[in-house]
């Protein structure tokens, strides 16, 4: 399938995500994580000249660039800013109650990383901020320099698995206030010091971290995936990108879970649980980059594309 995206950014598994939505013409599809709009552009364009798009993104600077990339499609494409946590409250609204598939890509876009202001990577010097939304919630800067030690090691730990947290957690408090990217990256470098065989810089696991945490992601797509099963057609196909083994375990699960046909203990000799398979896996195992994709985006390296598909359910 051809791609039509703009050459400054490269959506990760495109031929892979769209060979798993299977987009058609007058199908209806959710991008839950527009990022760059390199997917909503391709589903787009593989389900002309009717397919209908709707796309969220809780970063308000994404929705705003989407909107005017997608803006061609005219009322095929429909652009909010809003968390995909809100899947089931807005997408009835906007005539996207039942589709035929839906997409989550979980990573940051390129846009996000590079931008300045924003405070993702430590590559650049920005302000300590991290939100999608600058409007919600708490910021990195309010974490790193107003928690407790013993709360900053707990999130470190969590949600970046940073096996150093506590040394790390011990060493801001001592430097903070703490109010730039460069700066926090510097303090948990001499933390830390070298480890041996890491690829990583040592900055990492702790930046990923206080994302998460500032974000909720994690709680996010929990509430998530059950909403965007509920949208789903019969045949309909959730695809969802992780990036790290947090976001991974928790799709893993949540798709061996929903498409098992009992949940009871195994020595039960009569299902007492009720439950019912409501998915199938598309695949058993997650689909990963090529090495040439690999090589062309780096960034590429930890995505796991995995993908469920609602089944029908006979009362």
């Amino acid at each position: 399938m051809a791609q039509v995206f703009a050459s400054s950014h490269t959506p990760v598994l495109y031929q892979e995500v769209l060979h798993m939505l299977a987009p058609r013409p007058g199908g209806r599809y959710i991008d839950g994580t527009l990022g760059g709009g390199g997917h909503a552009l391709g589903i787009l364009a593989a389900s002309a000249p009717d397919g209908r798009l709707l796309g969220l993104d809780a970063d308000p600077t994404a929705a705003t660039r989407v909107r005017q990339l997608l803006a061609p499609f005219g009322d095929r494409a429909i652009v909010l800013h809003a968390n995909f946590r809100r899947l089931a409250e807005l997408a009835p609204q906007y005539g996207f109650a039942q589709v035929e598939g839906v997409l989550l890509d979980l990573g940051l876009s390129s846009f996000q990383l590079d931008a300045p202001g924003q405070g993702f990577s430590f590559q650049q010097d920005a302000p300590l901020d991290m939100r999608f939304d600058p409007a919600q919630g708490v910021s990195a800067a309010d974490v790193v320099n107003t928690f407790e030690e013993r709360a900053l090691a707990d999130i470190l730990y969590r949600f970046g698995e940073e096996r150093l947290s506590r040394r790390i957690a011990r060493s801001i408090v001592a430097r903070r206030p703490i109010h730039s990217t460069m700066a926090l990256a510097e303090v948990i470098s001499r933390a830390v010091g070298g480890r041996k065989g890491e690829r990583l810089h040592p900055a990492t696991r702790s930046f990923q971290a206080l994302r998460i945490y500032v974000n909720e992601e994690l709680a996010a797509l929990e509430e998530a995936l059950p909403q965007a099963i509920a949208l789903l057609k019969p045949g309909g196909v959730l695809a969802v990108i992780t990036f790290h083994s947090l976001e991974d375990r928790i799709v893993k699960h949540y798709f061996r879970r929903e498409s098992q046909a009992c949940l009871c203990p195994p020595e039960w000799p009569v299902c007492q649980c009720g439950h019912h398979a409501s998915i199938e896996l598309v695949q058993n195992r997650g689909v990963t980059p090529g090495a040439q994709e690999v090589a062309e985006n780096p960034r590429s390296r930890s995505a796991r594309l995995r993908g469920a598909r609602k089944l029908k359910i006979n009362n």
